[in-house]
């Protein structure tokens, strides 16, 4: 099976909030209820947030693909600490999950930070995520606090921050990139 990670063009926008849709709405409404995810939705993957994130720079979009078809995104950026880079995104989709996907995105956006001299990699996963959050223990990251934050709407993010360092290997082995 040929398998790459590739960086997000300009003419993969509307594909990737496609999926990230199908994701969401396959996914959360029974985490965080379909009004919530909906507004997260608008506003994180309206093509014209990607758009401006893209032209912006500073933030790294990674698209994994399976024999050419998009199956997976990550979006990393700097971290609000120093030397720690913000894995801020990571998505399969839910027929490709369990495959080693996640696990060679996490993967790559350790590399990443490796290579730019972070120290670590740091996302933030709802707490009651259980699948996701099992999935980043097993590739190395902990648990390093719980935050709530407001996120407008009448909404929250009901998080656990975990963290993991660049040093760590991941347990899954990284596909070719193109």
């Amino acid at each position: 099976m040929t398998l790459t990670i590739t960086s997000l063009p300009q003419s993969d926008v509307e594909a990737l909030c496609s999926l990230a849709c199908d994701i969401w709405r396959q996914h959360y409404p029974a985490i965080i209820g379909a009004a919530q995810t909906e507004y997260m939705l608008a506003q994180r993957y309206a093509p014209s947030v990607l758009r401006a994130e893209l032209a912006k720079g500073g933030i790294w979009w990674d698209v994994l693909r399976e024999r050419g078809h998009m199956v997976a995104f990550a979006s990393s950026f700097p971290g609000e600490a120093a030397r720690e880079m913000k894995l801020d995104k990571l998505y399969v989709r839910l027929d490709r999950q369990r495959r080693g996907y996640g696990g060679m995105l996490i993967a790559h956006a350790c590399e990443r930070a490796k290579r730019l001299g972070y120290d670590s990699v740091v996302l933030a996963v709802n707490r009651h995520n259980a699948n996701a959050i099992a999935a980043y223990l097993k590739h190395g990251f902990r648990i390093r606090k719980a935050v709530i934050k407001d996120i407008g709407g009448g909404f929250i993010m009901d998080d656990y921050m975990m963290e993991k360092g660049v040093s760590c290997s991941s347990a899954e082995a990284e596909p070719a990139r193109a």
